[in-house]
């Protein structure tokens, strides 16, 4: 474990230190002008531009039963390796947008995600290491994130867009911005269809938005991607399963803002404003594809609309603002409806594989574990931004707390994460260092129970302009 942890420790802590030593140090100006190309005099018609990576450097404590490349086992058993270690690009993106007139917007927004040394690219032979080629983790291909066009109708209150987009539905969560996480990442089942029915969690629809009031909202007609197996090809395993299908789907997200108000001209929640405002926000959202699960056993054959329901509180504000400390809080409650036992297994920059055994993981290797399905999800994050240091650098310690309970599953569970940032510019320059713990699944004579933890850490560097 030792040598796997050695790395992001070293780089975290030696940070903060060599920053921490630099405290009678003069104030530096990390101030800057957002990227803007005016297209007239005041400013009014502009393009923006917006580019971020994230990197991440890991080590994971693997589930049961999970191999290296050579096909190794590397999950403790038998005194082989417990932990791996990993440095990965998790986000690369570029954004442009451009208000071309008071009426007219357009936003195209590309890049790449989870690119690690075995994983990013395309390999036709699937995703097992052992059998597909020795360029697998090099040259992803970039793809579009979104690209629309948004048309006023009435000012600040009714705006309608078209393309592929990111007003979703659910969860605040659910059309969270990347760029200003309050934790080092999202839980990833706030993107309820994940590579599934997305385009990493954008379709193609009709939305339009505004706010009224104190009211903030967005709707969608969409048209989700094909994604599943053909009808007769589902398995008759007693479980839902994605279908081909040609079915749109209905979003929406309504948002109370009883403090200040949030900007709508992107779709992008903001994850902490430390400090800088003083938010308070209840929410509601839908998503809601008819026909989208076939369920079948030997006996039995039935489709299932794909429903997910979301409620939200979110707290963001101001303790004491000369010294710069803030509160942030976000709790969401989550129930999904795919069908009877419809659940996926899923690991971010997974690099591990596990072939099917009865002491393997029945998630899968590496640091896989269930995530969406039918059932409920609660999730809570809480964090706290200290006192700004001289040199205007700031910490910010905060904890994530998630219970599961899906149909599938005979045992419900719990799961938590332990986080620190470290603010150089804010949400512009950060290092986060992260510490979570996952449920581990075998499958036994009395179903699919809980057996035990895992746990992973995960030091990541963020800068955006």
């Amino acid at each position: 474990m030792t040598k796997h942890l050695i790395l992001p420790l070293i780089i975290f802590f030696s940070f903060i230190r060599y920053n921490i030593n630099a405290q009678e140090a003069p104030v530096e100006d990390h101030t800057y002008k957002p990227l803007t190309l005016k297209l007239n005099e005041n400013g009014s018609k502009y393009v923006r531009f917006i580019m971020w990576h994230q990197f991440w450097v890991t080590a994971t404590q693997n589930n049961p039963g999970t191999r290296d490349v050579n096909g190794n086992l590397i999950d403790g058993t038998n005194n082989t390796a417990l932990w791996s270690s990993d440095i990965a690009l998790r986000r690369s993106r570029f954004l442009a947008y451009a208000q071309v007139s008071p009426r007219v917007l357009i936003l195209t927004h590309w890049g790449i995600n989870n690119q690690s040394f075995i994983n990013g690219a395309t390999a036709p032979n699937g995703p097992n290491p052992t059998t597909t080629p020795s360029n697998q983790g090099k040259k992803p291909q970039l793809f579009l994130h979104d690209a629309w066009t948004e048309f006023r109708i009435i000012p600040q209150k009714l705006y309608i867009g078209v393309g592929l987009h990111y007003w979703n539905g659910v969860s605040r969560l659910s059309s969270h911005s990347t760029l200003n996480f309050m934790t080092l990442d999202a839980p990833i089942f706030n993107w309820h269809n994940i590579e599934a029915t997305d385009q990493f969690a954008r379709q193609f629809g009709i939305y339009a938005k505004g706010q009224l009031g104190k009211l903030d909202y967005r709707i969608a007609l969409n048209k989700p991607f094909v994604n599943g197996a053909r009808p007769a090809d589902v398995p008759k395993n007693a479980e839902a399963r994605n279908v081909l299908n040609e079915n749109y789907a209905t979003a929406g997200y309504l948002n109370w803002m009883f403090w200040d108000k949030e900007s709508n001209v992107l779709p992008y929640f903001v994850g902490s404003y430390l400090g800088s405002k003083k938010v308070f926000n209840i929410g509601l959202g839908w998503y809601n594809q008819s026909n989208g699960s076939l369920y079948k056993t030997a006996t039995d054959s039935s489709y299932h609309n794909q429903t997910a329901f979301g409620a939200d509180v979110f707290l963001d504000m101001p303790i004491n603002k000369g010294k710069g400390t803030a509160l942030s809080v976000l709790a969401t409650l989550y129930l999904l409806d795919y069908g009877p036992n419809y659940i996926r297994n899923i690991g971010i920059l997974n690099e591990h594989t596990t072939p099917p055994s009865l002491d393997a993981s029945w998630a899968g290797g590496g640091n896989a574990q269930p995530t969406i399905g039918t059932g409920t999800i609660g999730y809570l994050q809480a964090g706290y931004v200290l006192p700004k240091l001289k040199n205007g650098t700031s910490f910010m310690p905060y904890l994530t707390a998630t219970y599961k309970d899906f149909d599938k599953l005979a045992d419900p569970s719990f799961q938590y994460g332990l986080g620190l940032n470290y603010f150089v510019t804010g949400h512009n320059a950060k290092i986060t260092l992260e510490y979570a713990n996952r449920p581990i699944y075998v499958t036994t004579d009395n179903g699919i129970v809980r057996d035990g933890s895992k746990g992973q850490f995960i030091l990541q560097t963020h800068i955006f302009l």
